[in-house]
């Protein structure tokens, strides 16, 4: 793959920001969308507007078809045995909040166990502290090692027999690290518990497997992978689909209502009530095929290699400590300039027209694991080249240079 020649094809990125051309790092926040997903968009409002799953006109038909060829799609891109396990969400936090709702405060009881890290997005934390406190299971952490990770060995350690869920992310959004996701679903599986993956990391950067990978329930963050903001996806196994209840009610969502009660279609349309994102759907099918056209494998490749690059340069500014594990970064590091605060370091990398992350990055229990405040975070995609990473370099050597004064 050519990122130079990728990168011209998100409009975006042609700008400039304080007289540099943008250097946009912080796609692991939200990645840039390519002509391709806007023209979808566009094309689906100028063309195909209606909703769906309603009417029976033209326009109607053609959106519905969109509607749920995106569904397939979907289910391609990450392994699913079918498009019956693919529900369309507003993101991967609404994912995880209805997995949370809808089967975790239904399986678990007083004093059963859900098995999670501290190195865990805040969208795959609080909504198990919320079944906890709803059920009376308990919340057990697996121990962390000093840079953030932790180990199989300690996993088996942690789940038990009362355990009723594992939930872990696929790709850590502050380490850059992928989980041993296969070998966590074997534990899990073995104690009787479910695997719950927040994919919304690793599903932009890596081939996503759902069944090789053997988990349960994996969710992704649409907006994270070329596609609009507002759209994601559940994957769950058919069974347990089948057996949850919906946490949303109304339009299109039920079968038969009676003035008492009322009936709900089969999965994956009752957890759909209301009108869907459509267009969101639509733009995350073209996402999909614009990844797909490029080669995961060639995007991951990318990823790895310019993150290398990064970090070896990096490592050679004085005072700039790197947070976790230098083996198998997927996409991202994280850092602090000593004595500079993050917010500042990224204030004036802004300066030079370098856009990164800084802050906790929703991840606060691991922040005080690695006994820091915030970091910086820059991350890298398929439009990212060596270009941007050595503006990157020259503008943290200025923003040293600015502190020291």
């Amino acid at each position: 793959m050519n990122a130079a020649e990728i990168r011209e094809l998100f409009p975006i990125l042609g700008q400039r920001v304080h007289n540099y051309p943008l250097v946009y790092l912080d796609s692991a926040a939200s990645a840039q969308k390519p002509i391709q997903v806007i023209e979808a968009v566009r094309q689906y409002y100028e063309c195909d507007n209606a909703n769906v799953h309603r009417g029976v006109h033209t326009l109607g038909i053609r959106a519905t078809e969109a509607y749920e060829e995106s569904r397939v799609a979907v289910a391609h891109f990450i392994g699913a045995s079918s498009e019956r396990e693919i529900v369309f969400t507003r993101g991967a936090t609404t994912a995880l909040n209805l997995v949370a709702s809808s089967y975790a405060q239904t399986v678990c009881g007083e004093g059963d166990e859900i098995v999670l890290s501290e190195m865990e997005h805040h969208s795959n934390l609080i909504p198990w502290q919320q079944v906890a406190k709803a059920t009376g299971a308990v919340l057990k952490y697996i121990p962390l090692q000093s840079d953030g990770t932790f180990s199989i060995e300690d996993v088996e350690k942690t789940v038990t027999n009362r355990t009723k869920v594992v939930t872990v992310s696929h790709v850590s959004n502050v380490l850059g690290i992928a989980n041993p996701v296969k070998q966590m679903a074997d534990i899990a599986h073995k104690k009787g518990a479910v695997l719950v993956v927040d994919g919304a990391q690793s599903a932009p950067h890596l081939k996503v497997d759902v069944r090789e990978l053997d988990c349960d329930f994996y969710v992704i963050s649409g907006h994270k992978m070329c596609a609009p903001t507002g759209i994601g996806v559940l994957y769950g196994r058919k069974a347990l689909l089948e057996q949850m209840e919906p946490i949303e009610f109304g339009g299109e969502m039920m079968d038969h209502v009676g003035l008492q009660k009322a009936t709900w279609k089969e999965a994956p349309w009752k957890f759909e009530g209301g009108t869907p994102i459509i267009a969101g759907a639509i733009g995350l099918r073209m996402a999909i095929r614009f990844l797909e056209q490029i080669g995961l494998d060639e995007i991951a490749e990318h990823d790895r290699q310019l993150t290398r690059y990064a970090e070896e340069q990096m490592r050679e500014i004085d005072q700039l400590t790197i947070y976790g594990p230098s083996d198998g970064r997927v996409g991202l590091i994280t850092f602090n300039l000593d004595q500079v605060h993050a917010h500042d370091v990224a204030t004036v990398l802004d300066t030079y027209g370098v856009a990164i992350r800084s802050g906790h990055h929703c991840c606060q229990l691991l922040m005080r694991h690695l006994d820091v405040g915030s970091t910086a975070r820059a991350s890298f995609y398929l439009y990212n080249t060596e270009a941007d990473v050595d503006q990157l370099l020259f503008a943290l050597k200025k923003t040293k240079e600015y502190f020291k004064e």
